[in-house]
């Protein structure tokens, strides 16, 4: 348990807290091709190749299932929407680490997608779905959660699990035209990243 909660604190620092130097914070989603224990070199989802240092320090996380069964109120979440039919629609949940910072912030993951860290307040049943009602400090939202909507959660990983073939995302730093990670999660048992 003690492992657990280190590498949740560290992730969430590394994740949460990048260097706003002249530096530039990428995210690389795709599968991993090769890793010879320095680089990872990954297919992105665009089709591109693209190379990622890793450094020493960097943890590795590994993905586990995630389900609305283990949603309770107080639970802090990352949830990424997208507006549909003028409602807040989730297409991303997972849990975070209490010491993650709450906000509401535009996000990459499908156009006009937006990052909502933020304290679940309600859960409740809802025509097409569940509505869960959610606090980021400066506001709330009520968001839609569809069924099958994708939900995972990072638990602690090794190197040995960056394997060719692997889907990974990665939170990178670039600068002098290199990327480096700062967060690293790849699938694991068949459960994918959804970040």
């Amino acid at each position: 348990m003690r492992l657990s909660a280190a590498f949740l604190l560290m992730s969430a620092a590394a994740a949460f807290s990048l260097p706003a130097q002249a530096q530039q914070a990428v995210n690389v989603r795709g599968v991993i091709t090769a890793f010879d224990g320095k680089t990872i070199e990954i297919k992105a989802n665009d089709g591109k190749a693209v190379e990622v240092i890793l450094p020493e320090g960097v943890n590795v996380a590994a993905t586990k299932a995630f389900s609305l069964a283990e949603v309770k109120p107080g639970m802090m979440l990352g949830v990424t929407t997208v507006v549909r039919d003028d409602k807040v629609v989730a297409i991303d949940v997972r849990p975070l680490p209490p010491v993650v910072k709450p906000g509401l912030s535009p996000y990459d993951l499908q156009p006009q997608s937006t990052m909502t860290n933020a304290v679940l307040e309600a859960s409740a049943s809802a025509a097409n779905g569940n509505e869960l009602t959610l606090d980021y400090k400066t506001g709330t939202v009520k968001v839609l959660v569809p069924p099958g909507t994708p939900m995972s959660q990072a638990v602690p990983g090794t190197r040995a699990d960056l394997k060719a073939g692997e889907t990974i995302y990665v939170a990178a730093r670039e600068e002098g035209g290199k990327l480096t990670a700062v967060r690293v999660q790849v699938s694991k048992d068949g459960v994918k990243p959804t970040q």
